[in-house]
């Protein structure tokens, strides 16, 4: 029989463990404060429009801007008459004009890879308004991409891929690794959710090695089943071997698209723009946010977007985001889909449209 003291034992014995678990927990999420600081400092609400348009029979996608010597440059992909992703570069002066280079990543004769290959730069700062600086390893810069043998837009299976040149600003091919792909979803140790395709990539330098490696990896893979994207992370002592970091996503919105990460050191805080699509009622892609004290655990904004469709260019979708900060101004780089057009385009924290007239 249950006494009066048994039963307050057990509320407090009950109690205590709550207060337990909350504290156990807690750490790992970043504070209302906090995600409204990151919010308020990504902001972008002046939209300054297209910044490279395709020919009719093409399609832009996927920017990453960075800096080398001096100069700005872009890596983007290009689709021509919907035959598959090839990357490409473009250089600019102001981060607003941009003249194309050439084809990094081509199609090829044969193999894995012939008909896709949409590559993200890898190895840029991730320091926020730190420069946007590029950096070697191997004596060689890196770009990470996802490849496929298969003609069409983005036509499963998709797997990873890395590439190498030495001749950064020449608008060549880079080298692609023999060792390649690097990840597929046909690897062994594959997690659920990434067991059909692997989709963008994003590289960066870890210098404290908060995963144990040096080098980190996310991207975003899509199930067998249910056509669901999330976001995992993958890790490398030399940027050729890979292996999977924990059992499952880390961003995850449970449908639609959460996919194209970036990761920006923001002070203490880690911080990923990321887009979404097919989960919020009454609006295509659009960019959101998450952030991180250790990579691992993320708390996802919930507030309004940092981009999303609002103008001709951009009214179907507003998505895949490249956020930097230069001399105090924010430029949030984005796929802008408008009808048909699928462009590439910009929108800034401080209204520089008449500055550029």
């Amino acid at each position: 029989m249950m006494t009066l003291r048994s039963v307050l034992l057990l509320s407090v014995l009950l109690a205590t463990s709550a207060v337990a678990d909350e504290t156990a927990t807690a750490p790992h999420t970043i504070d209302d404060a906090s995600m409204q600081r990151v919010y308020e400092e990504l902001r972008t609400p002046y939209k300054y429009g297209t910044i490279l348009t395709p020919e009719e029979d093409q399609y832009y996608d996927c920017p990453n801007v960075f800096r080398h010597d001096g100069s700005w440059y872009m890596v983007f992909v290009k689709i021509s008459n919907l035959v598959g992703y090839e990357t490409c570069i473009a250089k600019s002066d102001n981060l607003l004009d941009w003249k194309i280079l050439g084809t990094v990543l081509p199609f090829r004769d044969q193999g894995w890879d012939r008909w896709q290959a949409d590559g993200s730069i890898a190895l840029v700062d991730p320091k926020w308004e730190g420069g946007s600086a590029i950096s070697q390893h191997d004596g060689k810069y890196w770009i990470s991409y996802f490849g496929g043998h298969k003609q069409g837009y983005e036509t499963d299976p998709l797997a990873i891929g890395m590439a190498h040149t030495t001749e950064l600003g020449s608008g060549q091919p880079w080298e692609r690794l023999k060792e390649n792909p690097v990840l597929s979803p046909d690897d062994a140790d594959a997690r659920p959710f990434e067991r059909k395709t692997l989709y963008k990539s994003h590289v960066f330098r870890d210098e404290s090695q908060t995963l144990g490696a040096p080098f980190v990896m996310f991207y975003n893979a899509k199930q067998r089943d249910a056509w669901v994207e999330r976001i995992g992370i993958a890790v490398s002592d030399d940027l050729v071997t890979w292996r999977r970091y924990g059992d499952g996503p880390v961003v995850d919105n449970g449908k639609g698209i959460t996919g194209d990460p970036q990761i920006i050191r923001m002070g203490d805080l880690w911080v990923m723009p990321y887009f979404g699509a097919g989960w919020k009622k009454g609006i295509g892609a659009f960019d959101t946010f998450a952030v991180s004290r250790d990579l691992v655990h993320w708390t996802k904004w919930e507030g309004e977007n940092l981009i999303e469709p609002s103008e001709e260019w951009d009214k179907t979708f507003a998505h895949k985001p490249w956020l930097i900060k230069h001399n105090g101004v924010v430029y949030h780089f984005y796929c802008a889909v408008g009808g048909k057009k699928r462009t590439l385009a910009l929108a800034t924290s401080k209204d520089l449209r008449g500055d550029h007239e």
